[in-house]
């Protein structure tokens, strides 16, 4: 059995653009059954905020896929899609 992919979203309350990012992964997420674990980390938090400085990330929304980020910005419902399978056929 393959061990699960991580995804980690970085976000805050007061960002819309987070909104749009979550709402995609809820959206998408379903299509890939189990693959994936999904973390959500608010980088308003203390916890959040120490682990976006040990990650190098200055904005939200931001997307890690095992512990690298991949995106820093809402991608495209195909972009999302396609860097996922992307992680799965490895």
């Amino acid at each position: 059995m393959n061990k699960k992919v991580n995804l980690e979203l970085f976000y805050t309350l007061s960002c819309p653009n987070c909104k749009t990012m979550k709402r995609l992964m809820e959206e998408v997420l379903p299509d890939f059954k189990d693959a994936f674990e999904f973390k959500q980390t608010n980088a308003s938090m203390p916890f959040g905020m120490v682990k976006t400085l040990k990650y190098g990330i200055y904005s939200v929304p931001t997307l890690l896929i095992n512990d690298k980020i991949v995106f820093k910005s809402v991608p495209t419902k195909q972009e999302l899609i396609n860097k996922l399978n992307e992680y799965l056929s490895n």
